[in-house]
Parts: C-alpha cells; structure tokens; sequence
C-alpha cells in the first residue's frame, strides 16, 4: 500500500492512503499530540467527506487496538507455515530483574534462541525494539521461537 506523506506547516503532518475500494483515507498529527481521521469525498479526493478528531489517548488507544491485532496476524500466519515455532506474551512486572534496564541488557536471543519481536506498553506497540529500548513494569513483550526458546526468555525476565 502507497502513503502519501506532506508536511502542514504550522500543524503538523499528513498521511494520505487509498484502500482498496478505492476511498482515500488520511490521517493529520497535529503538533498538540491530537489526530484527525479524514475520509475524503468521493467525487472530490480533496474534499473532507468526514473528520473524525480524536485525543493522543483516543489516538493511542486505536492505534494499540490496530497495531496489535496486526502483529498478531502476522505471527498466526507464521505459525501456520513454520512447524515449532511458537510466541508468548511475557509482562515485565514490577521486580523483574530488567524493569527499568535496556532489552540488549538481556541477550535473550544469544541466551535463549528466541526473539523478542514487539512490546505492547500502554496504549501503543512498539515493533522491532532497539537494544537500547528500557523495559518498564506493564510492558508486555512479545517473544518467538522454540517453546524451550520463549519458556526461558520469561524465566529471564523474571516470569514463570
């Protein structure tokens, strides 16, 4: 899918897409944190049909509801081609031995052979993380790999 990306100045950004029945949809992130969903007319691609302003935390939390269901789409779709291979969600609780220490600080792919793919942390999922990325208590990551492999990730963290 192509995004048209233009900077306004003055308030912020926006994306521009068109899905595959043809509506263009984009969405403005204001420099204040909010984001406007604009569904453009039909008979006029520069026309707001529709515009749904929502708060950083409205925005937040559709963008958790969206991200997340997308990557696990996608981890469903490799179990189902890839025998053995298995993801679990591990919470960093309060005491964990890396709340508050940089993910690289674990060496879980080095130790374990799994790998941590995405943590879900309030109202949003970061993909990928870095090494540097700081784990927090509530953070929920996400791991693949063997079930050996991401059985002892969670032991790592501090999970059972």
């Amino acid at each position: 899918m192509e995004i048209e990306r233009c900077s306004l100045p003055g308030i912020g950004l926006q994306h521009v897409f068109t899905t595959e029945r043809g509506r263009r949809v984009g969405i403005v992130s204001h420099h204040s944190g909010r984001r406007d969903v604009v569904v453009f007319d039909q008979d006029d691609p520069d026309s707001a049909a529709t515009t749904i302003v929502l708060t950083s935390e409205e925005a937040g939390a559709v963008a958790e509801l969206l991200g997340t269901a997308r990557v696990v789409e996608r981890l469903a779709e490799l179990h189902r081609h890839v025998e053995g291979l298995v993801s679990r969600q591990v919470p960093i609780v309060a005491g964990s031995p890396y709340d508050g220490r940089p993910l690289g600080d674990t060496r879980a792919r080095t130790r374990t052979g799994a790998s941590i793919v995405a943590v879900v942390r309030g109202g949003g999922v970061v993909a990928s993380p870095r090494p540097d990325f700081v784990f927090q208590a509530g953070d929920i990551v996400l791991v693949v790999g063997t079930a050996d492999g991401t059985a002892a990730v969670a032991a790592l963290l501090g999970t059972r």
